[in-house]
């Protein structure tokens, strides 16, 4: 049992226990086949038990070498080949079979078959040739034709009842004509007023332009007029004042 440490609880403290570790009884790897008492039944886990076969069943379980096989079982299978021995000396006995030869005489093997076949050690060979027909090209295959249905009628026409293409298509073409080259003048037309749109405003751009040079040259002309005259003005004060 294991030792343990039990302290009441004092004025205003807590209830405490105390077990010390220990070491629990030795376990047998093996139970004993002769144990007579009736205590507690121990279990084990079979995954990690070695009289366990894993894998395919119907396999054959080898024992190694080493294991020294169980005499009980040696001799039941001994036992089991006795018997099947004598078993099938028996059938044979019981067996009904031909009487023995007459002095002089043996018996053969005969072929009891519905067709008798010769024995012998090599099979005879023969070469036979045969010449086939040369392959013919196959013929075309007809054009399909739906089985024909329904009742046929006939209708009689007159000339001139049915629709003239050369005459009704006249106005049509006369109209999709007139409407097409009417379109295409309109965008002749169309294109030449915007070339004349665009000659008109280069050459007013061209014209301000010059206007606007123009223009520089006569505020700059005028400016040094008066720079000029600003100068000659204040040399006549400077003169003056001399």
């Amino acid at each position: 049992m294991a030792a343990t440490a039990a302290k009441m609880p004092d004025q205003g403290g807590t209830y405490t226990f105390q077990s010390k570790p220990h070491e629990g009884p030795p376990a047998m790897k093996f139970r004993d086949p002769y144990q007579t008492t009736n205590g507690p039944a121990l279990y084990g886990n079979i995954m990690y038990d070695r009289r366990i076969v894993r894998g395919n069943t119907y396999a054959q379980h080898v024992l190694p070498a080493t294991v020294q096989p169980d005499p009980i079982e040696v001799q039941r299978q001994a036992e089991a080949r006795r018997r099947i021995l004598a078993r099938k000396r028996a059938t044979d006995q019981l067996r009904p079979r031909s009487a023995e030869p007459v002095e002089g005489r043996k018996h053969i093997d005969v072929q009891t078959e519905l067709y008798l076949e010769e024995i012998k050690d090599r099979v005879e060979e023969a070469d036979v040739e045969c010449q086939t027909d040369a392959f013919l090209d196959r013929p075309p295959t007809p054009m399909f034709v739906p089985a024909k249905t329904g009742v046929d009628n006939t209708t009689q026409i007159l000339d001139g009842e049915l629709f003239d293409f050369d005459i009704e298509v006249k106005p049509i073409l006369e109209v999709l004509v007139g409407k097409t080259i009417e379109q295409a003048l309109m965008e002749v037309m169309e294109e030449e007023e915007l070339a004349n749109l665009r000659a008109q405003q280069r050459q007013f751009e061209e014209l301000r332009h010059a206007e606007l040079v123009e223009t520089q040259r006569l505020e700059e002309q005028e400016r040094r007029h008066c720079e000029e005259k600003q100068r000659r003005m204040a040399q006549q004060e400077d003169c003056r004042s001399s």
